[in-house]
């Protein structure tokens, strides 16, 4: 059973680890791989929301693919919390 405004997201791929509000960035520690152009689901608190993933940096670095384990920093469209899980959208 879904809740009406819940959004269809594939399998956990990590979860939001900080989240610095002014500059609207959140620290993503990954438990698969991800890659710029892939579409991810934050959901947490009750809210969710999707967004296509433009550009990554680990340890201030571009990436164009983050692996297992890496703490990734990516621009997010809304506010998320420590805590969020992170989906790759299937």
């Amino acid at each position: 059973m879904t809740a009406e405004n819940e959004l269809p997201k594939g399998k956990q791929i990590g979860k939001v680890t900080h989240f610095f509000n002014k500059i609207g960035v959140a620290v993503l520690e990954l438990d698969s791989d991800l890659k710029v152009g892939e579409t991810i689901v934050i959901s947490g608190r009750g809210q969710e929301f999707e967004q296509k993933v433009d550009s990554m940096q680990v340890e201030h670095q571009q990436v164009a693919v983050a692996k297992k384990g890496d703490a990734v920093g990516m621009k997010v469209d809304e506010a998320v919390k420590e805590g969020d899980a992170v989906y790759l959208k299937g």
